[in-house]
């Protein structure tokens, strides 16, 4: 059976003047970067700059944009693409609180009597709202990837999908797609990768890297923090369906430590 094996990049974006402040931004607000976010979606774009990229998928939001473009800017394979900006990946909404102190909402959490991170503030998305936009968006990705690549990209498998890393985590910007001819760059916000990470390792079966705990991989992405991981998709009729998915790192931040 033929199988289509692809990377997938995720990056928060760089921080603006309310990441900064510690407020929260959601939907509403749609805030630049400020000049640390900018240094960092810089230091973000040099560090991938020699990592192949073959689509680009971006929240609409303009922190997040702003990320993506300083991004490509820096890659040669980005020349040539047209980055596809989606409300898919969105910020999760956080409704009446936006705006305010990422503390005020976690002292409406407490007030409730719910955990900080699956409280809902009036009029913001649930957890599960958000979830289902990470889905949609899944779905619309393997489908344009499968569409675009199959035809020249799938192959026999012979191995099972998504098999073991055969070298090692080295700590460098190509870990896992080495020799990865379709890999996917996603530039979206901090709380929907963290559902999104949740909904890959609970509902996905994906794996986590080892040395990672649970805990830290369901925690909140530092700005420009990478997360990488391998998909395999087989076709089935007309549609393009996932059959594995391994996690290569998560929260990586090496970029803005040099």
């Amino acid at each position: 059976m033929k199988a289509l094996t692809f990377g997938l990049t995720l990056v928060r974006h760089g921080e603006t003047q309310y990441n900064k402040e510690g407020l929260l931004q959601g939907q509403l607000i749609d805030a630049p970067l400020s000049e640390s976010g900018l240094q960092q979606a810089e230091a973000a774009g040099c560090y991938l700059k020699h990592v192949l990229f073959s689509n680009v998928f971006v929240s609409d939001m303009l922190r997040a944009r702003q990320t993506a473009e300083t991004i490509m800017k820096h890659n040669t394979s980005c020349l040539g693409l047209q980055a596809v900006w989606d409300p898919l990946l969105k910020e999760k909404s956080f409704g009446t609180a936006e705006g305010r102190r990422v503390q005020d909402l976690r002292e409406m959490a407490k007030a409730a009597g719910q955990n900080f991170l699956d409280f809902t503030p009036p009029e913001g998305e649930t957890q599960e709202q958000v979830k289902e936009r990470v889905k949609e968006f899944v779905e619309k990705m393997l489908q344009k990837i499968g569409a675009e690549h199959w035809q020249d990209r799938g192959v026999e498998e012979t191995s099972p999908p998504v098999p073991a890393e055969t070298s090692p985590v080295e700590g460098t910007a190509d870990d896992g797609v080495r020799g990865v001819p379709v890999h996917a760059l996603v530039v979206t916000h901090g709380a929907l990768m963290r559902v999104a990470l949740r909904f890959f390792v609970d509902e996905l079966h994906c794996s986590v890297p080892p040395g990672s705990s649970k805990e830290h991989v369901f925690s909140l992405s530092p700005n420009t923090g990478l997360c990488r991981f391998i998909i395999t998709v087989r076709k089935e009729e007309h549609t393009f369906k996932l059959s594995g998915i391994r996690c290569v790192f998560v929260h990586r931040e090496d970029h803005v430590q040099q």
